[in-house]
């Protein structure tokens, strides 16, 4: 009996979890037909909530604005746009932050996480996964003496959350998997490892 439970749950935990999560992601963006007009919304005109419909307003929506913020008066007004918000002081830098981070994580040529990196922490001994997102800028490298990297580390299993750490790139080795291959062992908590590698990993290059 036992055997026969672990074996349902191996087949029914991956798919409700997976359920759940597209379940979560459709009714956040199925929010977007809160824009529309109450007449216009699938309740009234069909009579019954249909999910997805807000989650394809939502992409609509997306593509739409790529595409008019393409061209020359659509950038035009966007910088407009930008320079209204920087002029309001809470929100200004509440959106140039996040506006900083958007760029670097979905631009197509911005390259977040750069490299996964072994590291020690959070003390000696202690090893754990992260991210090499670059080098320390701005002030702060010129109070570090030597070669910095800046590393992301994940939390488990919600990479999401994690902490922001300044290490000499001595102290960092890099792996030889990809990001997604990392990722999908830190939310699996070690379960899902990837391939051996065939090569030995490497410190961190410049």
């Amino acid at each position: 009996m036992r055997k026969y439970f672990i074996t349902g749950l191996l087949v029914l935990v991956p798919l409700a979890i997976t359920l759940w999560v597209l379940n979560l992601i459709i009714s956040t963006l199925d929010q977007s037909l809160l824009l529309l007009p109450p007449e216009w919304r699938p309740e009234m005109l069909l009579g019954f909530h249909l999910p997805g419909v807000g989650t394809v307003l939502t992409l609509v929506i997306i593509f739409v604005t790529g595409l008019v913020t393409r061209n020359f008066i659509g950038n035009r007004l966007l910088l407009l746009w930008e320079l209204l918000l920087q002029r309001i002081p809470v929100v200004s830098s509440i959106y140039s932050s996040v506006k900083q981070v958007s760029d670097t994580l979905f631009s197509s040529s911005g390259n977040a996480f750069r490299k996964a990196l072994l590291i020690q922490y959070p003390h000696q001994g202690s090893w754990t996964i992260a991210f090499q997102t670059g080098v320390p800028g701005g002030d702060v490298k010129n109070h570090l003496q030597g070669d910095y990297v800046s590393v992301y580390v994940p939390t488990t299993p919600n990479p999401t959350s994690g902490f922001f750490l300044m290490l000499k790139r001595e102290d960092t080795t890099e792996l030889d998997m990809s990001v997604d291959e990392a990722l999908k062992y830190i939310v699996s908590m070690g379960v899902v490892a990837p391939p051996a590698a065939h090569t030995k990993p490497t410190k961190t290059d410049h």
